[in-house]
């Protein structure tokens, strides 16, 4: 029998090219007029969500605020509150990509709980619900719109942390795949790779159930099919809205379930070197899928059927090195690095990284295979 499981999904999703347009009729209906609109600068520079800001600015009070960095750190998160506390919002709008997103919803939850400030990852101090936080993602990625997960960069730490909580998820999604079409390749790509970590990682986690199966093999067949033709064209508008279902999708899987290993090395990678998540991600998932293989066959037949692997006469071994081939092929297909050095990685940095990682238990404890201070060590060597 499985053990008891459950899935938290935003109250209305709505997907379709032109949909963030219903934003108005949205805040509209929560009785709300002064709002704060977190927007990401690439998307502000795009002229991508102009129409939508001058929408919103002839029906509320609006606070924009465009400084929300990549990654951002504990302390970035407190400075932007300190920035629009005082403006009065009532609800907040995040147009962005996973780093706007998660730092709205920290201070959506810091506007009800003012002892939530001090310390980011303290959980126990997030006792009201934050302001109403409606998503609009700018990339097809983080799924960050689909769950009640929160990244923050903790730097005395020299690692990213994920803090989770029921009142960080977003109330109203709202999918736009013409929010994504001047997304740059290079982003299409990691994004599209972080979000294929998510489904894969919370199909083949020891957490895994029902809901994490159903919306993560979806993920990896829409991934897998359009990925690619979003990455080589851009104005693809198909490949760009099955991108972001197939982002949505890999959220409401991590609600669900839990990712792995990947992402446990992942974040010292992202902490110290600020590597970028998705390519962090993205550097690391064929090598850690390589060394769950042993652990995850009877994952694997139904994961190249999703990926439209032709493994035909092939044992459930061989199927497994197919699939790790395609792994390696995507990732260089899209110019994914497959050297730490260039960001800075020594081969003295290995103690440090190899300890960071192994701390990351709450991902860890749930990677199929169990992993040793050796493993972990292994897996970043082959990247060096």
């Amino acid at each position: 029998m499985l053990k008891e499981y459950s899935i938290s999904i935003p109250e209305t999703v709505i997907c379709g090219a032109g949909c963030i347009h219903k934003l108005t009729g949205l805040i509209e209906e929560a009785g709300k007029k002064n709002i704060a609109v977190f927007a990401d600068i690439g998307a502000l520079k795009s002229g991508s969500i102009d129409g939508v800001l001058e929408e919103l600015r002839a029906k509320f009070q609006v606070t924009l605020v465009d400084n929300v960095p990549p990654e951002p750190e504990d302390r970035q998160v407190r400075e932007i509150y300190e920035q629009m506390k005082d403006c009065g919002a009532e609800l907040i709008v995040a147009i962005g990509g996973g780093s706007v997103m998660d730092t709205t919803k920290m201070i959506a939850v810091m506007m009800t709980n003012p002892d939530y400030y001090d310390d980011l990852t303290d959980k126990s101090k997030i006792v009201n619900k934050g302001a109403p936080l409606f998503v609009a993602p700018t990339s097809a990625g983080t799924g960050s719109e689909a769950t009640p997960n929160a990244i923050v960069v903790l730097p005395e730490q020299k690692v990213k942390m994920g803090v989770v909580h029921p009142y960080f998820l977003p109330s109203k999604v709202l999918l736009d795949p013409e929010l994504t079409r001047s997304l740059p390749q290079s982003v299409t790509a990691s994004t599209g790779l972080d979000a294929f970590c998510h489904c894969i990682e919370t199909y083949i986690s020891r957490k895994t159930n029902p809901f994490a199966r159903m919306f993560g093999l979806k993920g990896m067949e829409l991934i897998s099919k359009y990925l690619r033709r979003a990455y080589h064209d851009g104005s693809d508008m198909e490949a760009r809205e099955n991108m972001l279902l197939a982002a949505f999708y890999g959220g409401v899987a991590i609600t669900a379930s839990s990712t792995v290993a990947v992402h446990a090395l992942s974040y010292p990678l992202g902490g110290t070197y600020r590597i970028a998540h998705g390519v962090s991600n993205a550097m690391l998932l064929p090598y850690v899928m390589r060394y769950n293989m042993d652990a995850i066959y009877d994952s694997v037949p139904a994961i190249v059927n999703a990926m439209g692997i032709d493994v035909t006469g092939m044992t459930v071994e061989q199927q497994g090195e197919r699939l790790v081939e395609e792994l390696f092929a995507m990732t260089e297909e899209m110019k994914i690095p497959n050297d730490l050095k260039p960001f800075g990685v020594k081969e003295s940095d290995l103690e440090f990284l190899t300890v960071a990682a192994s701390e990351q238990h709450r991902l860890l404890d749930q990677n199929p295979k169990d992993m040793s201070l050796a493993d972990i060590r292994s897996i970043y060597e082959q990247l060096l």
